[in-house]
């Protein structure tokens, strides 16, 4: 399993949300600049998490997005969903009914009409790993990024304050 590049640039922009002024809106177009890349990749992002309900869109020339709830009710798990979406990560095919041993039976077994425990051993896997992104805040990443890269964080809000003044 792997997650798409977008679940890592929705959550590093995402951070640089927590510390802007309020009522201020980001522009894709500044937010593109400073990731290093395209508008257009960036802009599907933020679509989805529009419609996600994690950022709202702000009308205007000085439009743009911003956080739609408090960074602390938006976890890790919110973003992966919306970019994502919703799909369990194991698609299981049930190949075991396609093995030799079924070949020309009916399916009566009840290793083969009971759930498929590979199945059933992804889901609850994929579920433990949902509990713990779930605990995982967009504020409590915002803090820990503070924490660890201390200037660097600071020089990165200012870079978005500064562009938001040239709107």
């Amino acid at each position: 399993m792997q997650f798409s590049k977008g679940v890592e640039y929705a959550l590093h922009c995402l951070s640089y949300f927590v510390d802007l002024p309020t009522g201020r809106s980001v522009g894709v177009k500044e937010l593109a600049t400073f990731q290093g890349v395209s508008e257009t990749y960036l802009s599907k992002i933020f679509t989805k998490l529009k419609k996600s309900g994690i950022v709202r869109s702000m009308p205007g020339v000085k439009g743009g997005y911003e956080l739609a709830k408090h960074p602390s009710k938006i976890d890790f798990w919110d973003v992966i969903e919306a970019i994502e979406g919703e799909q369990p990560f194991f698609q299981c095919a049930n190949i075991r009914q396609k093995c030799i041993l079924s070949e020309g039976q009916e399916v009566q077994d009840s290793i083969q009409c009971g759930p498929c425990t590979i199945n059933v051993i992804m889901l609850e896997a994929e579920e433990k790993m949902k509990v713990y992104l779930k605990s995982k805040t967009i504020s409590e990443l915002n803090d820990t990024l503070k924490l660890k890269l201390k200037d660097r964080h600071s020089e990165g809000v200012d870079w978005f304050r500064k562009a938001l003044e040239l709107k």
